[in-house]
């Protein structure tokens, strides 16, 4: 992988890390070797572990990118869209190590993993859309629904509530929470735990729990394709 992305495997575990600057902004070119570690992965069956930097998981989309206009903001927004699906649908099991802040299209990375642990600080995690004035496109508002609990999915979509670590947990952004130095030695522990699944009998179920939402969430992206609104 280039710097942007970076994958080292051990003991039948991938990690992923995102590396992308300061905000570890999400662009093509992110999501391109993002897809190409994934399919190392898939290469290598390994049970995957995806984190960012010290600090920062991910600021979500690259702002740059999304100001050039309509059609490249809904063209990123697409490509983005097609990732989490195939998160979603990923037949090894699939860790998040969120390593801090989680904005935007980082939670919805969140929200479309198998495990998700984070660490505990001042960070934000949550889905900030309506509060910087793009309207929630379709398979977000899915992806969404699918995964985090009833009581927050309203906060959350609509009103742009954000998180810290800990009510993250509550709301359905994270599973636990522990200390900075601890995460990836957690994400660790638990990837080994879930090496000794059958894969074939994870994968198969995977896609059997999931077959409603992934065929709602293929409706979903078409439809952004069509008409995305992103700003109002």
């Amino acid at each position: 992988m280039t710097d942007l992305v970076n994958y080292t495997l051990n003991d039948g575990v991938a990690t992923i890390v995102i590396n992308n600057g300061k905000a570890n902004a999400l662009n093509h070119q992110v999501f391109e070797q993002l897809n190409k570690a994934l399919d190392q992965a898939e290469q290598d069956k390994a049970v995957v572990i995806l984190t960012g930097q010290p600090g920062i998981f991910s600021a979500g989309y690259d702002l740059k990118e999304m100001q050039k206009g309509m059609n490249e903001a809904a063209e990123l927004v697409a490509v983005g869209s097609i990732f989490t699906r195939r998160l979603a649908a990923f037949p090894f099991p699939i860790i998040g190590a969120c390593s801090g802040h989680a904005l935007a299209k980082a939670a919805f990375i969140l929200l479309s993993l198998d495990y998700r642990v984070g660490i505990e600080g001042s960070f934000k995690l949550g889905l900030n859309e309506v509060a910087i004035g793009m309207t929630m496109h379709h398979a977000g508002i899915e992806i969404a629904r699918h995964r985090l609990a009833p009581a927050h999915f309203y906060r959350s979509v609509i009103n742009a509530e954000i998180y810290s670590p800990e009510g993250a947990v509550a709301a359905g952004y994270l599973d636990e929470v522990v200390a900075p130095d601890q995460l990836l030695t957690r994400a660790n522990e638990l990837a080994q735990g879930f090496r000794k699944l059958n894969m074939r009998a994870h994968a198969q179920t995977k896609l059997k729990t999931k077959a409603a939402y992934l065929e709602l969430l293929d409706l979903s992206i078409k439809k952004d394709s069509e008409s995305l609104g992103l700003s109002g």
